[in-house]
């Protein structure tokens, strides 16, 4: 499939990080029966795939501003563009051997995100937005799942975990959703998620606490597969609180009604 300029030069990268995960993603799963264990291994792994793609990044769009997970903010001289980029999303996934986590990367025109991409390099899955230009997993073009009530749909979603979450807060969210929907998931990367609300596997998505780069990419996939992303009030201010919902019109609108009133 031809892409535009834009997006090859996106693709690149995440293929120039992949190929270095996926061999290192082999290292982790020999090096779990070793006393010292992976985790040094895979801070080393994620650093390395982000000079990756910044060093791709800023060879096909020199001045571009960047934002990374590891490298904090780099400022570029066209002040218009900014590079969000998670080199790896899953680190825990990853940290495993679970073969289920993301190169993601987004670019955000002045306050707009104009192209996303997530990629899964150990299957080989490219998920990839334009703005106004549709969503994409590999060759196929994306629509949002088409269920409207929450007792049909399958909700991903982020638990709190030892060191980060609001474990009453995600305790009231568990208890008003399980009893109305016909399955949960927390799968553990929350790029993938939003890329599989994208391409219909899950019918909505919703997590607390997010980092730009855990997002971005996959709000335009969603938005181009003709999905709704908002904060739980159901505003715009995503970025800034950290928080997002994600479906189709009718399961984002039900996401937000039952959890609005919870923990804002």
């Amino acid at each position: 499939m031809l892409h535009s300029a834009l997006l090859n030069v996106m693709v690149k990268a995440a293929r120039r990080a992949g190929r270095g995960l996926k061999r290192d993603l082999g290292e982790v799963e020999n090096l779990q029966v070793s006393l010292k264990g992976p985790a040094n291994f895979v801070t080393v792994a994620d650093k390395r795939a982000e000079e990756a793609i910044y060093s791709e990044l800023a060879k096909g769009r020199p001045g571009y501003g960047f934002i990374g997970e590891e490298g904090g903010t780099r400022e570029g001289t066209d002040k218009s563009h900014v590079w969000i980029v998670d080199p790896l999303d899953g680190t825990t996934n990853f940290l495993h051997g679970m073969p289920h986590f993301a190169v993601s990367i987004a670019l955000r025109r002045d306050d707009t995100v104009v192209a996303g991409l997530v990629y899964n390099p150990a299957n080989d899955d490219l998920f990839l937005a334009e703005k106004g230009k549709g969503a994409f997993l590999n060759d196929q073009r994306l629509r949002v799942a088409s269920r409207k009530k929450l007792s049909e749909a399958v909700i991903a979603c982020g638990l709190p975990h030892l060191g980060r979450g609001n474990f009453e807060v995600a305790s009231q969210e568990m208890a008003v959703l399980q009893p109305k929907v016909a399955g949960l998931r927390r799968f553990g990367a929350a790029a993938l998620d939003l890329a599989w609300v994208a391409a219909g596997r899950f019918d909505g998505f919703w997590e607390r606490n997010l980092g730009a780069w855990d997002m971005a990419a996959g709000m335009i996939l969603v938005r181009e597969a003709g999905g709704f992303v908002s904060d739980f009030t159901g505003g715009d201010d995503i970025f800034g609180t950290g928080n997002i919902i994600a479906g189709n019109e009718h399961i984002h609108h039900e996401l937000v009604s039952a959890l609005k009133p919870i923990g804002n």
